[in-house]
C-alpha cells in the first residue's frame, strides 16, 4: 500500500524541484536573451517555443533523477490515457514556460512551474520567475516563502484594513481584453488595476500581498494553477472555481481548468464581489 509521504521527504523533493526550476530557468533566460528559439503554433493556435521543449527535457530528466519512481505531467509532453494516470498516487505536474506568449512578446513575466500533486491534491509547489532571479515555494501545512538576492522570507497575503470596503488591487493580464474580467465584478467595490504577466506570477503576486486578486477567463490547464494553489493556500489565500468549488487534479479525463479566481485576504467577502457565480445554472 503506498502511503504519504513524509514532511522531510517532500522537504528534500522541495528543494530538488527548486534547484531543477532555477537550472531551467537560466536555460530559458539565454534562449530569450540570445533569442535563440523557434516558434511554432499548437493544434488550439497557442503559442509554444523550442525553448519550452528545450526547458521541459530539462526539468523531466532532473525530476527523473531526484524521484525515478515519480511520474511527470507536462504541459509540453504526451499525456498518458486517463486509466492509466488516474492510478498514480503522486506525481509531478510541470509547465517549462508558464507565459509562452509574454517570453515572445519580451516582456520578462513568465515562470517556470514545478508541482507534486499527492492523491489528487497539491503538496509542493515551485514558481520561479528567471527574469527577476525570484523563487517562490511551498510544501502544504509549512508556510510559503520568497527567495531573491536580499535572502528568504515568509510571504502572506494582504490582510485589508477594512475588508468590506477598502479598495481592492486586481491582477490582470496584459494580453486579455479587461472587459472579460470586470463584467464578471460587482460594480459596487472600488478597484485598483495591477497589470500583468502569467497566471503563476500573478498568483505570486496575491502570495506576497502585491494583488489581493485575479480572475482567469479562458482555457488553461492544471498545470496552470497546481503550485500556485499551494504557494497561494500556504500564504493564507485560496484558488477556486468561477462557481466557488475546489479545483480537481487528475481526477478526469481532460486535463482542463475550469475559469478560476485566486484569493487573498480571507475575511473579503469575495462571493459578492466575483458575482458571475449568481447567474449560473
Amino acid at each position: 500500500m503506498t502511503t504519504t509521504s513524509s514532511i522531510e521527504q517532500l522537504q528534500g523533493w522541495l528543494q530538488g524541484a527548486a534547484d531543477i526550476a532555477m537550472r531551467a530557468g537560466d536555460l530559458i533566460l539565454e534562449l530569450y536573451e540570445e533569442q535563440a528559439y523557434e516558434m511554432y503554433e499548437k493544434d488550439d493556435e497557442s503559442p509554444v517555443t523550442s525553448a519550452d521543449f528545450a526547458a521541459n527535457r530539462l526539468i523531466v530528466d532532473g525530476l527523473a533523477a531526484l524521484t525515478p519512481d515519480i511520474p511527470v505531467l507536462s504541459e509540453e509532453g504526451s499525456h498518458l490515457a486517463f486509466e492509466e494516470r488516474r492510478k498514480w498516487p503522486r506525481y509531478w505536474m510541470i509547465d517549462p514556460i508558464d507565459g509562452t506568449q509574454e517570453f515572445i512578446a519580451r516582456s520578462g513575466d513568465f515562470g517556470v512551474i514545478i508541482a507534486l500533486v499527492e492523491y489528487n491534491q497539491p503538496v509542493l509547489g515551485v514558481i520561479y520567475w528567471p527574469a527577476g532571479d525570484v523563487l517562490y515555494t511551498a510544501q502544504r501545512g509549512q508556510g510559503a516563502f520568497r527567495r531573491d538576492v536580499h535572502g528568504i522570507q515568509r510571504i502572506q497575503v494582504r490582510r485589508l484594513a477594512d475588508p468590506l470596503n477598502d479598495v481592492l488591487h486586481l491582477a490582470i493580464s496584459r494580453r486579455q481584453p479587461r472587459e472579460r474580467v470586470l463584467q464578471r465584478m460587482t460594480s459596487d467595490r472600488e478597484l485598483q488595476l495591477v497589470p500583468a504577466g502569467s497566471c503563476s506570477l500573478k498568483a505570486c503576486m496575491i502570495a506576497e500581498g502585491r494583488a489581493d486578486c485575479f480572475l482567469r477567463v479562458g482555457p488553461t490547464g492544471e498545470w496552470d494553477t497546481a503550485a500556485a494553489e499551494v504557494i497561494v493556500g500556504e500564504a493564507g489565500g485560496r484558488i477556486v472555481s468561477e462557481s466557488f468549488t475546489p479545483l480537481t487534479y487528475n481526477q478526469e479525463a481532460n486535463l482542463g481548468n475550469p475559469n478560476f479566481i485566486i484569493l487573498g485576504d480571507p475575511e473579503v467577502p469575495w462571493q459578492h464581489v466575483f458575482t458571475h457565480h449568481r447567474n449560473a445554472d
